[in-house]
């Protein structure tokens, strides 16, 4: 018998003689229920979930756990049978249900009516530099952008984009992506972002340029 066979048959003797309409309880999963009990709370979690926070609440191994996410990734992909409007997908540190990207233009349109969500261009392009050039301070951002940005790194960090994430010796604030970035960005590490623009300076060039102005 398989790995996958030996932790299934773990699972069904938990709950002997256990009905359909048996409530069921943290630790008491049977193989047969484990994609239900899954799929249930990913429709509900507001930020990715990590296997190992659900093999600790459901008391199954998590070896299972990733098995089965993988299985319902494939399954929501149409691999298996009809294509849905939605997937599952590994981002920031867990698991999470998200729209399909195909659809995009249409649940855009929804999301938005009637609104203006989405940033502005100068957000975004202090974002970009954040999130190449982190541990980054924000006059180190004024210096590639050319303009000051006290306002716009106010409005990322209020939107979750950015955090501090220290201090330099002078005392000025560095500041780094989140986690809910890598997850808005349906990426797993920052290893993901495509590779920086050539024009984009490093921070040592950055130094240097502060020096020669005073």
């Amino acid at each position: 018998m398989d790995s996958v066979n030996l932790d299934q048959a773990e699972l069904d003797a938990r709950r002997p003689g256990a009905s359909e309409d048996t409530p069921l309880e943290a630790g008491e999963v049977s193989s047969g229920e484990l994609r239900e009990v899954l799929e249930a709370i990913l429709m509900v979690v507001t930020e990715p979930v990590s296997t190992r926070h659900l093999s600790q609440v459901l008391g199954v191994p998590e070896s299972l756990i990733d098995r089965q996410l993988r299985a319902l990734a494939a399954d929501y992909r149409g691999e298996t049978g009809t294509r849905r409007g939605f997937e599952l997908r590994e981002a920031g540190e867990g698991w999470r249900i998200y729209s399909s990207p195909r659809l995009a233009d249409a649940v855009a349109a929804f999301v938005t009516w009637g609104q203006s969500s989405r940033l502005s261009g100068p957000a975004l392009e202090t974002l970009a530099v954040i999130a190449y050039r982190q541990p980054v301070t924000r006059s180190q951002i004024a210096e590639i952008r050319g303009v000051n940005v006290d306002g716009v790194v106010r409005t990322l960090t209020t939107r979750g984009l950015i955090e501090p994430t220290g201090q330099e010796g002078s005392g000025a604030v560095l500041y780094g992506t989140t986690g809910y970035f890598l997850e808005k960005m349906g990426m797993t590490s920052l290893a993901e972002l495509p590779p920086t623009a050539p024009h984009l300076p490093e921070l040592d060039e950055l130094d240097e340029m502060e020096k020669d102005r005073r």
